[in-house]
């Protein structure tokens, strides 16, 4: 499918200057203006005051991103409604998060979730498994994204996936280098609007060509496509209501709740009140963006209903149903192709930016970083080494993103690789949070064991032949007028039959559309059903094995240089182990400042308040949040090893300065504070 060139000239126009607009604008002072880059903290944690809208919309933007733009019409049209209720899985995990991981990372104040799991398990190896998990999920799902707009670009204006993938991961690391995160951050408002404006538009004009909202619903309804509520308790189905709410669930819990730059955004709130209104009131904000997607897969599906463009060969991919639709039914309208491709380009870009300095900053901080080769760096150094990350992980980025073509559609790939990796990582913090005698040697053997068995699993599902769950469309309507005149149906090669010879019937009608694959039915094997396990139940798995391997092997190790301190766990928790007649794994410092250890303290009661505010201590007092960056460090201490404790000072909270180096055995943690924060 592709457009006749003479018509191009507005959308390509339009293209180029929304690009412009959301890409050039948020860099524009790094590009021209005097305050140029002159430290790690400014390009890895994007420096200065965000608004708490802005807040919102980047933490909704993840389910309207491009993947769902693309992928979810296109699960409607061919597939039907049943992946549409992950939606109960990605609204149940926003209270959860927000009751059960964010006043954890309050009582602590930490800028990092891997320094988190440093402190409890006091074990390098348990961090860089988490480590490792996450950046084996973003390098993976960061390929799915660049893939996504080149499957919109190959449907409209004819570019081949290779040249739209590493155009794509060129720019995205050029960006990356020259922005960092703010420059994403700025860009989302922009984008997240623009798509709305563009979903909006897609429904109404389906809508309007439907004949009205109860035609599309009728049409959707009779043949097959809404149906919910389907509690199967077949764990071998593709997705049904139980599989589609638990797995989405256990990936949502995983994504908001364990992942670096979700964290980063909840920290940067003055308070747990603040990030409690922010997480509860996205609960329907992102139904609405949720829900966008799949109405505009209604609105295509009832007007194509009767001529199913991907069977009549206008689109090589059931991914592009969306783009051919805009190009179709909205290419009347001057330059809106060019807007939405550009709105699909520019949510790729936003995503692939923030995400790509993210995967850099860990990689460098947890791994190379400790090498004896690169201690002791100065700030402009490690900078440097950082961007130079980046553009390796770019390059392995665009190498998975050649290969998610192979996979069946952008949203089970996305599905398929978070449910496989965010299993494990999400135990690895349930049991540091939840599993008081949890330590780092069941947490990493349950990291261990539960990745080991998902990817068997994974391994094993590619060996047997799966059934197909596309549901049948029709053809018996299609004609040489079906479609917008600019539309061309393009060439398949050789190979391609005569259009008499495809419209022939074969048995007397050529109504519908069924994959053409044979299906040869046989009994299957327990090994077999075992490997037939929907994708959906990867990441339970994961979690389930993780927590259970984790606290057995903890328990039958338990040690007293495991003890670490009693902040680190949830504070439900420590409460409710405190009224247990059992030995403690931990040791209580700071009571009253932590506000975890309800028993009296005539010492520290003299040296601290004893009031507990839960307010986030980067922000004390009235200060604005364009505080300069602080560093704090965490010194082990060498007098008490078998107790965990920790020496924790503040530098330049006073002084307001900053340090280009870490000293040397000490580990650096960027930290916005006021002039009167204290430790």
């Amino acid at each position: 499918m592709a457009k006749d060139l003479s018509t191009l000239g507005w959308d390509y126009f339009m293209f180029v200057a929304f690009i412009a607009l959301t890409v050039l604008g948020p860099l524009w002072t790094r590009i021209f203006g005097k305050k140029q880059q002159q430290s790690k903290a400014d390009y890895v944690f994007a420096t200065g005051g965000v608004s708490l809208v802005a807040v919102m919309i980047s933490i909704a933007r993840g389910t309207l991103g491009v993947r769902s733009v693309l992928g979810y019409p296109s699960e409607l049209y061919y597939r039907g409604s049943a992946m549409w209720e992950i939606v109960y899985g990605m609204m149940s995990a926003y209270p959860i998060v927000c009751f059960m991981f964010v006043p954890v990372y309050f009582n602590l104040g930490i800028t990092s979730v891997y320094q988190y799991i440093d402190l409890r398990f006091k074990s390098r190896t348990v961090r860089c498994l988490a480590s490792a998990t996450y950046i084996v999920r973003q390098i993976c799902n960061l390929g799915i994204t660049v893939y996504t707009p080149s499957v919109a670009l190959s449907a409209v204006i004819g570019i081949p996936y290779w040249a739209s993938i590493t155009g794509m991961s060129i720019i995205c690391i050029f960006f990356t280098i020259l922005g960092g995160l703010k420059a994403a951050i700025n860009a989302d408002v922009i984008q997240t609007i623009t798509i709305l404006v563009v979903t909006l538009a897609v429904c109404l004009q389906g809508t309007i060509v439907s004949g009205g909202p109860k035609k599309v619903y009728e049409l959707n309804r009779d043949n097959g496509r809404l149906s919910f509520w389907n509690f199967t308790g077949d764990l071998t189905v593709r997705v049904d209501t139980t599989s589609a709410w638990l797995g989405q669930l256990f990936m949502s819990l995983s994504q908001i709740g364990c992942q670096q730059n979700f964290m980063q955004r909840y920290v940067s709130l003055k308070s747990l009140k603040e990030v409690r209104n922010v997480m509860l009131s996205n609960v329907p904000v992102v139904f609405l963006f949720f829900a966008l997607s799949w109405l505009s897969g209604m609105v295509i599906y009832s007007t194509y209903i009767s001529c199913d463009p991907y069977a009549e060969g206008y689109i090589k991919k059931p991914d592009e149903i969306l783009p051919f639709f805009v190009e179709d039914q909205l290419g009347f309208l001057p330059g809106f192709v060019g807007i939405f491709m550009a709105t699909l380009f520019n949510g790729a870009l936003c995503i692939m930016v923030s995400n790509l300095n993210s995967l850099a900053t860990v990689c460098w901080e947890d791994f190379i970083s400790q090498m004896p080769k690169f201690k002791g760096l100065s700030d402009k150094q490690q900078l440097k080494i950082i961007k130079i990350v980046t553009i390796v992980c770019g390059l392995i980025i665009m190498c998975v993103a050649f290969g998610v073509g192979l996979l069946n559609g952008v949203i089970e790939s996305s599905l398929l690789v978070f449910s496989a990796t965010s299993g494990p990582l999400l135990g690895c913090f349930i049991l540091a949070m939840m599993v008081p005698v949890a330590n780092w040697k069941g947490t990493s053997a349950g990291m261990i064991a539960a990745c080991a068995f998902v990817l068997w699993i994974i391994g094993g599902s590619m060996t047997i032949t799966k059934p197909s769950n596309m549901l049948p469309t029709s053809t018996e309507g299609c004609s040489n007028f079906t479609f917008s005149r600019a539309i061309t149906k393009p060439s398949s090669g050789i190979d391609e039959l005569p259009w008499l010879l495809n419209h022939t019937p074969l048995n007397g009608y050529n109504q519908t559309f069924v994959d053409p694959t044979p299906q040869i039915p046989h009994e299957r094997t327990g090994l077999e059903t075992f490997y037939s396990i929907s994708f959906m139940y990867y990441s339970l798995i994961g979690t389930a094995l993780t927590v259970l391997i984790g606290t057995l092997i903890s328990c039958l190790t338990q040690h007293a240089d495991d003890e670490y301190d009693a902040k680190l766990l949830h504070p439900f928790i420590f409460r409710c182990y405190e009224r247990l007649n059992v030995p403690k794994p931990y040791y209580i410092k700071h009571e009253e400042e932590s506000g975890l250890n309800r028993r009296s303290s005539s010492t520290s009661s003299a040296t601290t308040s004893g009031k507990v505010e839960k307010v986030n201590h980067a922000f004390d007092g009235n200060e604005d949040k364009n505080s300069p960056i602080s560093v704090l460090f965490t010194t082990p201490s060498s007098n008490n090893e078998n107790t965990g404790d920790q020496r924790r000072t503040s530098i330049c909270s006073s002084s307001r300065i900053q340090l280009d180096t870490v000293p040397a055995g000490e580990t650096g943690v960027y930290r916005y504070t006021g002039s009167k924060t204290t430790y």
